[in-house]
């Protein structure tokens, strides 16, 4: 490739705040994908994560649509996305890094994906980084003029009153927030000089289980369970960001409640895993981890913990799960589904037909 700007190349990012920012910035929704930087110099296109991996060989439909929406040569910034209905799909998405080709290719087919473009660096010879991001989305929006799906502009607007309906409204269309970002910026790369307002909410969990840390005997993440309506326990995520300090202190923590094996675990049959539901169990293979070791440890389902999250995706919790407190005065049985607060429903449609406000 013959570009301004070369791989490999690291996105600018966000820095978690707890409350909308105001002032002069540009608000964008925050789309749950996977972030990608896109390059193409003619009919070579390169997809790029957000950790510099490439993606290109797992979206061949993207592959083709950049050919044909994109201009001939250009980098863009953005988010490859997945749909399910009127909601994003993030399991779906996970479920689109697989390492057989055929496979590969009948997702391409079964679930496309979208890429949503929010920033534009370079366009044929010139590159647009040091341009302030005011300059950058006006470039951004004339060039994706008349541009079809799956390739898509997102929204934008420097209304806080439209940010903070947005914070509202998008979630139940399966988004994560809201983005946002000095208008007077350069795009500077791997640093975290936007701001981004999440959703969190708390919910308490079983913890039936748990993992090492890789770095030795102290726990690398617990593994928490909500009961459904036929009173089954069912494995909703884990909760893993902990000092090394408190890794150790959990160890001598979930002891006593340590089992000698699976026979009396409500996960037992997790054990006997095959292809198709590997993905659910505590113990599968990661697609994103290769061959890493994900065995775990069987806990007596006795302990209650209080954790955040951002959002439900289907029957689990997204992303990781922020441990707050041990909840001693809740019992397993009471933690269930129905304590979830579930977001108003919102059409993926109407966010993407929005334009500049």
């Amino acid at each position: 490739m013959d570009l301004p700007i070369s791989l490999p190349f690291a996105p600018m990012l966000a820095k978690a705040v707890k409350t909308m920012p105001q002032g002069e910035v540009l608000y964008e929704p925050k789309w749950d994908g996977f972030r990608c930087v896109v390059f193409r110099d003619g009919d070579e296109v390169e997809l790029s994560s957000r950790g510099e991996k490439p993606l290109t060989r797992y979206f061949p439909e993207l592959v083709e649509a950049v050919r044909r929406e994109l201009p001939e040569r250009c980098v863009l910034d953005g988010e490859i996305v997945l749909r399910k209905g009127p909601r994003l799909d993030f399991d779906g998405l996970q479920q689109r890094i697989h390492p057989a080709a055929s496979r590969i290719k009948l997702l391409s087919k079964q679930t496309p994906a979208s890429f949503v473009a929010f920033d534009l660096l370079a366009l044929g010879d010139a590159s647009l980084l040091d341009l302030p991001l005011a300059q950058r989305r006006q470039r951004l929006v004339d060039t994706l003029a008349g541009v079809k799906p799956p390739i898509h502009l997102t929204p934008a607007s420097d209304s806080y009153d439209t940010a903070l309906r947005w914070f509202d409204e998008f979630e139940g269309a399966g988004l994560d927030g809201v983005i946002a970002k000095p208008l007077d910026r350069p795009y500077e790369q791997d640093k975290r000089v936007q701001w981004k307002v999440k959703h969190e909410r708390t919910a308490d969990c079983v913890v039936a289980g748990f993992r090492w840390h890789k770095s030795g005997p102290v726990v690398g993440s617990l593994l928490l369970g909500l009961y459904d309506d036929a009173g089954r326990l069912q494995h909703v995520g884990v909760s893993a960001s902990f000092t090394m300090k408190r890794r150790a202190e959990l160890v001598d923590e979930l002891a006593p409640y340590r089992m000698d094996g699976f026979a009396d675990h409500p996960w037992a049959g997790w054990a006997e895993q095959t292809e198709d539901t590997a993905d659910r169990m505590p113990g599968a293979l990661s697609r994103w981890s290769g061959k890493r070791n994900l065995e775990w440890v069987p806990l007596r389902p006795e302990l209650v913990v209080e954790v955040a999250y951002d959002g439900m995706e289907g029957d689990r919790i997204r992303h990781t799960a922020r441990f707050r407190r041990w909840r001693p005065d809740r019992t397993p049985e009471s933690c269930d589904y129905e304590q979830l607060e579930v977001p108003v429903a919102y059409d993926l449609d109407d966010i993407l037909g929005t334009t500049d406000s």
